[in-house]
C-alpha cells in the first residue's frame, strides 16, 4: 500500500513562479486586445479623413469599425478583470499548501470564440461595405 505522507506534494517556488507566468501570459493578451480594438476604432476615423480629403469612395459604411475596436477594448479589459482573480484564487489555493483544481481553460475557449465572432463580423462588414 501506499505511504499517505508518500501522495502529499509540497507546493514550491516553481508552482508561484508558473501561475505568475501564466497571469503575465492573460495580461499580454489582454493588453494586446486592447491595442488591437484601438487601432479597429481609429480605422474608421482614419477611413473618414482619406474621404474627407477626395481620396475615397463616397460611401460611409465605417462606424461600424468603433464598435468592433470598443468592442475588443472591453474584452481585453475584461479578460485583464477575470485573469487578476484566478490569480488572487491560485495564489490562495497554493498559499494553503493544496494544488489548484484543474479545471478546463473556458476563459481561453471564451477569448478564442468572441474573437472568431468579432473576425467574422469584421470580415463580413469590409466585404459588404466594398
Amino acid at each position: 500500500m501506499e505511504n499517505p505522507a508518500d501522495s502529499v506534494q509540497k507546493v514550491g517556488l516553481s508552482d508561484y513562479l508558473a501561475a505568475e507566468r501564466t497571469l503575465l501570459a492573460w495580461i499580454r493578451t489582454g493588453l494586446a486586445l486592447m491595442g488591437f480594438g484601438f487601432v479597429v476604432a481609429r480605422f474608421g476615423l482614419f477611413l473618414r479623413q482619406m474621404q474627407s480629403l477626395g481620396a475615397a469612395s463616397g460611401h460611409h459604411g465605417y462606424g461600424l469599425s468603433l464598435w468592433f475596436g470598443t468592442a475588443l477594448i472591453l474584452a481585453g479589459v475584461i479578460l485583464n478583470i477575470f485573469a487578476g482573480l484566478h490569480h488572487i484564487g491560485v495564489v490562495r489555493t497554493l498559499d494553503s499548501g493544496a494544488y489548484p483544481k484543474r479545471h478546463p481553460t473556458a476563459q481561453a475557449v471564451a477569448v478564442a470564440l468572441f474573437l472568431a465572432a468579432i473576425g467574422l463580423a469584421m470580415t463580413v462588414c469590409l466585404v459588404s461595405v466594398r
